[in-house]
């Protein structure tokens, strides 16, 4: 299978323990690609909430290596541990929703169980465990992509929302791998990008990386979907996931409930692509899922300076929304691909994946 190589990477640890924690500050792009480092627990929360890091698996891995920042500054074992329980507490707090975040800072705080009073020990166990997660996450979306392939029609004329390639992952993408894929195995791909209101996610993310990997992309207004759907301008729909409950039902960026009622009204299919981290299996339905609420001036002003509405003005503005399992064609592992029902398909995902050895 044809390798797939983007020019970008979304986060990396340079060096050991003492080493430097970089992102691509998404808040740039697409006027200016640069990394920035993140020396404090404090700068990683920040980083975040800001969405200069964002993607739910790219959540799991920043919050990781966050957490390793946090314990770093404890002087032996037992400050290392209250460092740990306050990083954890900290970094918990920057965004509700993404499941990867705390199963990232969860695995993170676990690595140090049993080693005791070594403090070089402690720590160098909790990097390895957030390297480990870096390179999990790396390897579940060359997995997604290869199952997700299976699924593509040809040609590829698939609709996105938000962004769910290389810079919401560790690695190529969920949403965006088997495209990726496809393309470089020559298949005729094309793609249609939701700008993704009001962050503009598809537009400045979406778009710039697709271009990057010169996939044909062509960006719309998100009220256009339904429209290009009627005309048949699109033979699939692939979105990533930010938190799936045990019975299929998807938190993803807001917009993509519509979207799927849209392509269920024009028999379109609507997958669904996300690493096994992204699941909760705590949850049984997904109206328990906590959707973050953001603030109102990212719709009220643009790019944090123009204003569009009235000062003053009530504003809504949640993150997220729950898109039914019902209205989901397949969702896409990297275990495999699951299909209605559910409840029985994500269960034997879960249980493969606990037996698997280490």
């Amino acid at each position: 299978m044809a390798t797939v190589s983007l020019p970008f990477r979304t986060l990396a640890w340079e060096g050991g323990i003492d080493g430097r924690f970089l992102i691509l500050d998404q808040r740039r792009l697409p006027r200016e690609q640069k990394e920035i480092e993140l020396a404090t627990v404090a700068a990683v929360r920040d980083a975040i909430k800001s969405l200069a890091v964002r993607g739910a698996p790219a959540l799991g891995a920043a919050a990781a290596y966050g957490l390793v920042i946090a314990a770093r500054a404890g002087a032996d074992a037992a400050g290392v541990r209250q460092c740990l329980r306050e990083g954890r507490a900290c970094l918990a707090s920057s965004r509700p929703t993404a499941h990867n975040l705390f199963w990232g800072l969860d695995r993170v705080a676990r690595a140090g169980d049993g080693v005791e009073q070594d403090r070089a020990r402690l720590l160098a166990r909790l990097l390895a465990e957030a390297r480990a997660i870096e390179r999990e996450d790396a390897a579940a979306c060359e997995a997604i992509g290869r199952h997700g392939l299976t699924l593509l029609p040809d040609p590829v004329r698939a609709m996105t929302q938000c962004n769910a390639g290389a810079l919401a992952t560790c690695g190529i993408g969920s949403a965006l791998a088997p495209l990726y894929m496809a393309h470089a195995a020559g298949r005729d791909v094309a793609v249609i990008a939701r700008e993704t209101r009001p962050l503009l996610q598809g537009a400045r993310l979406t778009a710039w990386e697709l271009a990057q990997a010169g996939i044909d992309v062509t960006l719309i207004a998100d009220a256009a979907a339904a429209h290009c759907l009627a005309r048949g301008k699109a033979n699939c729909i692939i979105v990533g996931a930010d938190r799936i409950a045990r019975n299929g039902d998807t938190a993803n960026k807001i917009g993509t409930y519509e979207l799927a009622l849209a392509a269920a009204r024009h028999r379109v299919p609507f997958f669904v692509a996300a690493p096994l981290s992204t699941f909760d299996p705590a949850l049984r339905a997904g109206d328990a899922i906590v959707i973050e609420e953001r603030p109102g001036e990212e719709i009220s002003v643009i790019g944090g300076s123009l204003r569009v509405a009235p000062e003053g003005v009530c504003c809504a503005n949640p993150a997220f929304d729950v898109t039914p399992a019902e209205l989901i064609t397949a969702i896409v592992t990297e275990e495999g691909v699951a299909r209605p029902p559910y409840e029985r398909s994500i269960d034997a995902l879960l249980a493969g994946a606990a037996g698997a050895p280490a």
